[in-house]
């Protein structure tokens, strides 16, 4: 297990980051022209993400982010 300490600046950053990053890969997953292994990497990889999010957003941000059937079409 490893430890990081953020100061509130670092925090945000990171919190607009991670943010970012879900943002682009819902897209990615809801694009027709990807074939199915290349979503299926991005939904393994945005689980990985969502995570990381998951530990400094509140519950009512991370339902935004939160993947179900809908959204990831293949």
């Amino acid at each position: 297990m490893l430890g990081i300490l953020f100061n509130d600046k670092e925090c945000k950053e990171l919190d607009y980051v991670l943010r970012k990053e879900l943002d682009e890969m819902l897209l990615d997953l809801n694009d027709s022209r990807l074939d199915g292994d290349i979503k299926g990497a991005i939904a393994r990889r945005y689980k990985i993400i969502f995570r990381m999010y998951a530990r400094i957003a509140s519950p009512k941000e991370l339902s935004r982010y939160a993947l179900n059937a809908r959204t990831y079409r293949s």
